[in-house]
């Protein structure tokens, strides 16, 4: 690896200035956290991983099973990486469904797909950190690669990992979505990780609708209604009739009765703002969208990533356990 700045970049008065301009800018480009650790072998991680996956709660998520090794080591997704950056992007509303009887959906997905919307902001970041320390070698990831980004934001001290296996932050909560940048920098780690704070509280657990948390920090994916909704392809299980707690794409139960998210702060992502028909579309509306409907409202939506087939399906789901 070489750089125009050679050995100073490696001084540890540089490190720490690098690490402060790069939370700096994040926070300049609307990013709620900013964490770094230093990239290597997530040992804690691998038996978790591996009992998880041998246990079958991936359900059809078979992308889980590809690249066990790039998942627990960044190196091998990053030439020489030295680097992870942990991002988070608020996404918390208070902006609720008119018809409360309606079919709902999970607050993440009212606005833009946060894949795009994230991955323009990581690209900014990451040709700042080219223009002002020298040539970096990095990549973005957004659920889009083999990154156990929660394990990577509980390392760099962003927060800890709840029984619902969400990461929380005793600031804000959980409402938050998490990204990453690998990269062949060496950095001022932070060192601090989060104690964990869910004490004797089985909130999330106790209100789970399919009880897809199975023990605490165990959830069993093909139980979870995100993973119903979203990721599996087939029909929903018969056996999840009258569970689904009238959720047609995703799931907030877990964090809706988490404590710590009475810390929740409004998002100010404009991107996140719902399309203006979203809100106001009753029961009636939602059982008799059309794809049309289906592409005007949800243009840029991650609802997109069911298609209009996979939101039918659910809906008519919902109708049949009303």
């Amino acid at each position: 690896m070489s750089r125009f700045y050679g050995i100073f970049a490696l001084m540890p008065q540089n490190k720490l200035l690098y690490s402060s301009l790069i939370k700096a800018e994040a926070k300049k480009l609307g990013f709620m956290f900013c964490g770094i650790s230093k990239a290597g072998f997530l040992e804690e991680e691998a038996p978790r991983l591996e009992t998880w996956l041998k246990k079958g709660m991936q359900g059809e998520m078979q992308y889980m099973e590809n690249h066990f090794d790039k998942r627990l080591d960044p190196r091998l997704l990053v030439d020489d990486a030295k680097s992870v950056i942990s991002l988070g992007l608020n996404y918390f509303t208070d902006k609720q469904q008119d018809d409360p009887s309606g079919p709902k959906i999970s607050k993440y997905a009212y606005g833009d797909d946060y894949h795009h919307v994230i991955k323009e902001k990581l690209k900014q970041l990451l040709s700042v950190i080219n223009e002002k320390v020298g040539e970096v070698n990095g990549r973005a990831f957004v659920d889009s690669a083999p990154v156990l980004d929660k394990s990577w934001a509980k390392k760099a001290g962003l927060g800890w990992i709840g029984k619902n296996t969400n990461l929380i932050s005793k600031k804000v909560g959980s409402f938050f979505f998490l990204a990453e940048l690998i990269v062949d920098l060496e950095l001022e780690y932070d060192v601090e990780p989060t104690a964990d704070h869910c004490g004797t509280c089985t909130n999330c657990i106790d209100a789970c609708p399919t009880e897809a948390i199975v023990a605490p920090y165990i959830v069993d994916g093909s139980r979870c209604i995100s993973y119903l909704t979203i990721e599996l392809k087939n029909e929903i299980p018969q056996e999840f009739k009258g569970k689904m707690d009238n959720w047609m794409f995703g799931c907030d139960v877990c964090q809706d009765v988490c404590p710590w998210n009475k810390f929740s702060v409004l998002h100010n992502e404009p991107s996140f703002q719902p399309h203006p028909d979203l809100l106001h579309l009753k029961t009636k509306d939602w059982e008799e969208i059309t794809e049309d409907i289906f592409k005007t409202v949800f243009q840029n939506s991650a609802v997109k990533r069911t298609k209009f087939s996979g939101l039918t399906r659910n809906i008519a789901f919902l109708e049949k356990q009303a």
